[in-house]
């Protein structure tokens, strides 16, 4: 009787994960048909410690936006941490205080990605971002080829580079 009841409840787990899964994938699919679907044109990004990143432009790049007061990218950050060890990752931190506060909360976090202030929002509104965290995955000739809204795995994150 107790296994049956423990089977029952854990099948109906599985169906709730599997449920809430579907209807983000559905919701990020939605929410990425606004986002900025041309070729890439930044070529450089100042840094919030001053410096210039001029990725290699012979391999993909991934560009994250993400704030400091997002919950969810607290979440995706370790994710994109990890991914920046192997490929071209630019983050862009969105109405999130000045340089000093930005790399503060890096240092809280242990986090070593590329960060580009976004303090005004003009990247955002070129990129017509309208939800956080957003992530855009550009191929070597930099054209567009995923474009994520909300939480993406590591894992999700390393199979969209493997095919591009």
């Amino acid at each position: 009787m107790l296994k049956k009841k423990i089977f029952h409840y854990l099948k109906e787990l599985v169906f709730i994960v599997i449920f809430m899964s579907v209807v983000a994938n559905l919701l990020s699919i939605y929410k990425s048909q606004t986002l900025n679907q041309e070729p890439l044109q930044l070529k450089e990004f100042k840094l919030i410690d001053n410096s210039t990143y001029i990725p290699d432009p012979t391999k993909p790049i991934i560009i994250h936006f993400w704030a400091t007061w997002c919950p969810t990218c607290k979440l995706e950050a370790s994710n994109i941490e990890y991914l920046s060890q192997y490929y071209n990752v630019i983050t862009i931190a969105v109405n999130s205080g000045s340089d000093y506060e930005i790399h503060n909360y890096l240092q809280e976090h242990d986090l070593h990605f590329k960060v580009v202030n976004d303090k005004n929002s003009q990247l955002s509104k070129l990129f017509k971002i309208q939800a956080y965290p957003t992530t855009f995955i550009y191929d070597a000739k930099q054209n567009l080829r995923f474009s994520e809204v909300g939480y993406t795995s590591t894992l999700g994150l390393f199979i969209r580079m493997f095919f591009i």
